[in-house]
């Protein structure tokens, strides 16, 4: 258990008095301020009327920043999964072996240790609302990190965002509605229900990552709407694009709205901590303010993001922090700020931002915050950025990156180039020789999901895209052919499995065979299940990730797994027609 720390507050109580706060602290619920952290996907810095775009309103988001506190140099990593491991650990991705978004690759390793479960531990109840994108099949499931409640999915990007397949708490449910909507309802209830503890929610959203869907009413505010801020045209600005992005934006900041509201209503926004930020550049080129680089960039454009704080009366309102910070800062600053007790088996490299936020002169030496994605590195100082390809740039009088510097400055060109070097070679030493199976029926786990995102097509079979998040694998022709997955059974039991599945009628009848290491089960397709393919109905734009299907679970029967790790293989025995089926999920449901 970790306690509160409850003599943080005698010292935070006399930096608002320093500060001139005229708000007094409450004792009872100061202690232990309620947490929410709105996390948006693949929003730009720009992607706010905060950052000065007149292309959309964001009300409810900009003020978290009026009546709350906002950094004005905050970087994340470039793409989704890194991002988000770096949020839960304080700690850069590829330490606790996140190296890309799909295929196992986003898994946060076991051994690190997230704010959620420091706040789970300190006697909070804990929810998760949305996308994870760390892991699905536990103990990588947000349940087992340190989440109580669990509301979404946790595949790095989901094809249909209208009433959707979701899971809650180890249940495979249907959502309502707009998927954003339809969590930010979930968590507005969680909160209700809990208004009485201290409470963490996590909202991680999974918009305006493509495909680009977003509900009418926010999508016709915007279509015709003409736009002031767009790029020149040599840069080639998809404007349908942006308008979608724009719109799902809107809904966004809707949707926070919602939250504050509840929080005003039931009287707890003074007793709760607040934060608003993105998990990379925005996913297209459009008006960011004129930094180079977009979402999957180490440059500024890439990796900056908005990030607003607030905490009525006890963080400054209004007030704008100019040196930097990033993602790996937010775990201590909870921290500290929650006033929770920790210890770490593991150092961090993010540091706590509370000097910054509440003293008025603070102590506070220049850093280094590296950036990585795709064998690139590029590192920030204050004044600073050194991108992949060593060439320097001085970020003050230059934001946009236009003219390196270098032959001016060699001798910091030399020093950000050595440092650059040697956190490279540091994350690989730690990364290098991760072998990590997919966990199957790990204790206390009523479900695992084995989707096709996991697993490996041998044979004719292929994915439905080459993007595997929301994939499905089809062309399976052949006895030949087989799917297969490296799981390691965490735990010896009896499972009963299903497929979800599409058949048509002409290609029923084929004998079907699951063996995970020397146990199987074999199931004969019997029952057709044809949808159509679709999504492009919703679709603003076209989309380049894979469309849907709705698909039928079947039940295989039951199987008996052995503790240890093995080759789990799905293969045909008979094909009277031309094909199998279309696979999307294996389902094991622990029986005992």
């Amino acid at each position: 258990m970790v306690p509160l720390r409850k003599p943080f507050f005698f010292l935070f109580l006399s930096l608002m008095c320093c500060l001139g706060c005229n708000k007094p602290v409450h004792q009872d619920r100061s202690a232990a301020p309620n947490v929410v952290i709105f996390l948006s996907d693949d929003q730009g810095w720009g992607d706010l009327s905060h950052s000065g775009n007149t292309n959309l309103s964001t009300p409810n988001i900009d003020a978290l920043a009026q009546n709350g506190l906002s950094f004005d140099r905050f970087y994340v990593a470039p793409v989704c999964s890194p991002t988000r491991a770096e949020l839960l650990t304080g700690r850069y991705h590829l330490r606790g072996g996140v190296s890309g978004t799909s295929a196992g690759e986003e898994r946060l390793d076991l051994d690190e240790t997230t704010f959620a479960e420091l706040f789970q531990q300190a006697g909070y109840v804990t929810g998760a609302f949305g996308k994870w994108h760390n892991g699905t099949q536990h103990p990588y499931h947000p349940n087992s990190r340190g989440f109580d409640y669990f509301y979404g999915f946790c595949s790095g990007h989901w094809g249909d965002y209208f009433s959707p397949p979701l899971e809650e708490n180890g249940k495979m449910v249907q959502g309502e509605g707009y998927v954003v909507d339809d969590v930010t309802t979930k968590a507005i209830e969680f909160i209700e229900n809990n208004r009485e503890s201290p409470f963490l929610v996590y909202l991680p959203y999974n918009t305006p990552h493509s495909p680009m869907q977003v509900p009418d009413q926010w999508w016709e505010k915007v279509e015709t709407r003409e736009l002031e801020m767009v790029l020149p045209e040599d840069q080639n600005e998809d404007l349908p694009f942006t308008k979608a992005a724009l719109a799902m934006c809107e809904n966004i900041d809707w949707n926070v709205g919602r939250v504050m509201d509840k929080l005003k209503e039931l009287e707890l926004e003074e007793h709760t901590i607040v934060i608003y930020l993105s998990d990379n550049g925005p996913n297209s080129f459009r008006w960011n303010g004129g930094m180079k680089g977009r979402k999957g960039s180490t440059d500024e454009g890439g990796v900056r993001s908005p990030f607003f704080i607030q905490w009525p009366g006890r963080i400054p309102q209004g007030k704008t922090i100019t040196e930097i910070a990033g993602a790996i800062d937010l775990l201590p600053t909870l921290v500290d700020l929650a006033g929770l007790e920790a210890s770490f088996s593991k150092p961090l490299d993010g540091k706590s931002l509370l000097p910054l936020m509440l003293e008025e002169n603070p102590s506070w030496e220049d850093r280094m915050i590296f950036s990585h994605w795709n064998g690139n590195t590029s590192v920030r100082t204050q004044q600073y950025r050194l991108d992949k390809d060593a060439k320097l740039y001085d970020m003050v009088n230059d934001p946009g990156q236009t003219t390196g510097i270098a032959g001016e400055y060699p001798e910091i060109a030399q020093q950000l180039f050595q440092a650059k070097i040697s956190w490279d070679q540091e994350m690989a030493a730690e990364f290098d020789g991760k072998d990590r199976p997919f966990t199957l029926g790990y204790p206390g786990a009523s479900i695992t999901q084995m989707p096709a995102r996991d697993g490996i097509a041998h044979g004719n079979i292929e994915r439905s895209n080459r993007f595997p998040n929301d994939s499905f694998f089809t062309n399976w022709t052949s006895t030949a052919d087989r799917i297969s997955w490296d799981v390691e059974v965490m735990e010896a039991s009896e499972f009963e499995v299903e497929l979800y599945y599409t058949c048509s009628e002409q290609n029923l009848g084929s004998r079907i065979q699951l063996a995970v290491g020397e146990n199987q089960v074999q199931a004969r397709v019997l029952e057709a299940h044809d949808p159509p393919i679709r999504g492009m109905e919703n679709d603003r734009v076209e989309r380049m990730e894979s469309y849907v299907k709705d698909f039928k679970p079947m039940n295989l029967g039951r199987i008996n797994l052995n503790k240890g790790r093995s080759e789990m293989v799905l293969k045909a025995l008979e094909i009277p027609g031309d094909q199998v089926m279309d696979v999307r999920l294996l389902l094991f449901k622990r029986m005992n």
